[in-house]
């Protein structure tokens, strides 16, 4: 298969380790391009509800597949974030052609990138660490749920139905504290002097221009392989979103092994 060169690529909130992790197709999307560069934007493997007792072969795929461009010349950063802060520990470590680091600035034809995954932004991630992760628990239960219903409608001839999104764009608090943080982030871009600001966390991809009274830059949001499966991708001076197009019929195989986990989760618990 021949493979798009990629000057940059760069994919964040891939939750390897959780119900709505899409490995396989982030697999498949890897496996058609050759970047230069990828940039790891954070929550790549979901530390903070890591179980031993489900991390599919499709989820190792994926950990493989990138350790494989880094010996074929493409240079791997992996940032940071609130899912995987562990790594924080192992901050500005280079192995070969993959390193870890809490930020990343790119000069990209004379201009400045910055890069970084957001949850310093987020107050409830600083503060509130234990509501975080069971908000992002109750999240992941949420996706599964989802999962197996746009399964269902999919058999019904039905679009497909988005829960998080629904919730999303009901609650005002939600609304503004996506507001807020594209604000923020582009408040201190602009700041800072950056052309591009580039975040993760949020779950919510786009590609905007946004302007103050000190001047413009243009904020990029990587989205997530939960539910939008995007990654941006800049060549030859401009940015693009990339979707992927997501097959239903191939999570048939993953729902199965996911009810079975949670009925053994469900016997233990009364076992216990």
């Amino acid at each position: 298969m021949k493979k798009r060169k990629v000057e940059l690529v760069v994919i964040s909130d891939v939750h390897l380790g959780t119900f709505g992790s899409h490995a396989k197709e982030l697999t498949n999307y890897l496996s058609g391009i050759k970047p230069k560069i990828l940039v790891l934007n954070s929550d790549i493997i979901d530390i903070w509800q890591f179980r031993k007792s489900y991390f599919p072969k499709s989820h190792l795929k994926v950990i493989k597949k990138i350790l494989d461009m880094t010996t074929k010349g493409t240079k791997v950063y992996y940032i940071t974030g609130n899912h995987d802060e562990m790594l924080r520990k192992f901050s500005d470590t280079f192995i070969g052609n993959f390193c870890i680091i809490d930020k990343l600035v790119l000069n990209l034809d004379g201009k400045k990138a910055w890069i970084f995954h957001g949850d310093v932004f987020d107050t409830s991630v600083q503060h509130s660490k234990w509501i975080a992760k069971l908000g992002g628990l109750g999240y992941d239960y949420l996706i599964l749920i989802n999962r197996f219903v746009n399964w269902c409608l999919k058999k019904l001839g039905k679009e497909p139905y988005s829960f998080s999104k629904k919730i999303k764009a009901s609650v005002k608090s939600a609304v503004k504290f996506i507001s807020d943080f594209e604000t923020t982030a582009t408040d201190l871009a602009i700041e800072k002097k950056y052309d591009y600001v580039i975040c993760g966390h949020i779950h919510e991809p786009k590609v905007v221009t946004k302007t103050n009274k000190n001047g413009s830059t243009l904020y990029l949001n990587s989205g997530d392989w939960v539910e939008n499966l995007t990654a941006l991708e800049y060549n030859k001076k401009r940015w693009k979103l990339y979707k992927h197009i997501n097959t239903i019929e191939t999570e048939e195989e993953d729902l199965f092994e996911m009810d079975e986990l949670i009925n053994q989760q469900l016997i233990a618990s009364v076992v216990i």
